[in-house]
């Protein structure tokens, strides 16, 4: 990471966790698809549960970016102790994450989703799917820890490899699962959430394989590298901003739909939908990121400033080429898009404009998605979920709620762009900040 030339390296690193990434934005919409064949209310429970399945991946990721970070930069510093101390926390911590979410799971579903709608069958459908997400989620924590310690060694061959596994299984499963196929029970919407947790259970138990057997970069050791509260307070530095960063999210989502469902559950369905959809394209623009941050936290360690702003070039034009892509995409076929999800006359008459409106900071979001991995690398955590807290909770739902006040449903969207403009304004003065302290200073060695 510290010699190939960066745009090669980059795509490298990146190509293989893109792959992944799409095959896993295509089974998280496969999953939606066959369970709006159940009926509408089952896509609508499936997309009320969302700010949880959010809430889980912002523990897991979040704490992933912490690790990614310690590892990658102990081991630009040539700190192998440091590097094996990172790995086995996070084995640790994904445990931890893991009992917490069965603690949430049991205690707060019935009252999640009383919250949300009076509906008793989106509630029965709803509760059935989140329960068993939450209590069965060891593959999920589990799963996004190994392979972040695959990925910050530069091994990300290795977690296409799980990744791929996990949809597969996942996209076989789903339909057998909901309808009943072959020797299959029908489960219906508990289904979908059965076939998800044992498509990530297998690509866990894939990723340790791989963790001992090939990454020899790091040693796992629970036994020789216990839990030290020291090596936990470093991987949060970095990884609890990223977690609050990515948990507000969840309370935007909340907010949105509860916003959304005084006006039909169906504008509830097309905010999933979208959510769904918009995972195909940004997918690979976060998985771009996991080549991206080891090599710019790598290459911070070996006070290497000019493949620092190599890596920023190559990952700007690559994340803005891919978005670009995703919103020519949204904008001449959100018809068809739709359409994949059953959708009836209503869901076309909202979904169409949501899509086209909300595709339009596509790009905008690139280069966002691209300074804010920056922080993170550079150990500038607060400052990137500064950004994520200013987008989504002090521009995005003041404006949603503002506009479908005055201009109703349609308008909506747009609060959607406008948070992405404020994001990039504070994107780039923290950025151009953090450049002057920490790396215009540097001299290559």
């Amino acid at each position: 990471m510290g010699t190939q030339p960066v745009g090669r390296l980059m795509i490298s690193m990146s190509l293989p966790i893109m792959i992944s990434m799409l095959v896993q934005a295509l089974y998280n919409i496969v999953d939606s698809v066959f369970v709006a064949k159940v009926d509408q209310d089952a896509l609508t429970a499936v997309s009320l549960a969302f700010p949880i399945q959010t809430l889980m991946i912002a523990l897991g990721a979040g704490t992933g970016v912490g690790i990614n970070a310690l590892l990658s930069r102990s081991l630009g510093e040539k700190n192998f102790e440091n590097a094996n101390k990172a790995a086995s926390n996070g084995v640790f911590l994904a445990l931890v994450n893991f009992i917490i979410f069965v603690v949430i799971g049991l205690l707060t579903t019935d009252v999640f989703y009383h919250a949300q709608t009076d509906s008793q069958v989106i509630q029965t459908y709803g509760k059935d799917y989140l329960y068993i997400v939450t209590v069965a989620s060891l593959g999920l924590f589990m799963q996004m820890t190994l392979e972040k310690l695959l990925q910050s060694t530069g091994k990300t061959i290795y977690s296409m490899y799980t990744q791929g596994l996990g949809a597969i299984v996942n996209i076989i499963l789903d339909p057998c699962l909901i309808f009943g196929l072959g020797p299959f029970p029908k489960m219906g919407v508990a289904g979908a959430a059965v076939a998800t947790c044992i498509g990530q259970f297998l690509a866990a138990l894939l990723a340790l394989f791989f963790n001992i057997k090939v990454n020899r970069e790091i040693h796992l050791s629970l036994r020789k590298y216990p839990p030290e509260l020291k090596t936990i307070k470093r991987i949060y530095a970095v990884g609890l901003p990223s977690i609050i960063m990515q948990s507000i999210g969840s309370v935007m989502t909340y907010c949105l739909n509860k916003i959304l469902i005084g006006y039909s559950s169906t504008a509830v369905s097309v905010l999933g939908v979208y959510f769904k959809l918009q995972s195909f394209i940004f997918m690979p623009v976060f998985g771009l990121n996991n080549g991206y941050i080891p090599i710019v936290a790598y290459n911070y360690g070996a006070r290497k400033k000019k493949r620092i702003l190599q890596a920023f070039k190559y990952g700007s034009i690559y994340a803005v080429s891919i978005m670009a892509v995703g919103m020519v995409l949204f904008l001449t076929v959100p018809e068809m898009l739709l359409g994949f999800f059953d959708a009836g006359d209503e869901m076309i008459e909202i979904g169409v404009p949501a899509l086209r409106i909300i595709c339009t900071h596509f790009v905008i979001a690139a280069f966002s998605i691209i300074m804010i991995s920056t922080l993170q690398a550079l150990g500038r955590g607060v400052d990137s979920m500064i950004v994520s807290f200013c987008r989504q909770l002090i521009v995005l739902l003041p404006a949603a709620y503002l506009l479908s006040k005055f201009f109703g449903l349609n308008a909506i969207w747009w609060a959607f762009p406008i948070a992405e403009v404020v994001s990039l304004s504070l994107c780039t003065l923290f950025v151009v900040r953090t450049y002057n302290r920490s790396i215009k200073t540097l001299e290559d060695k």
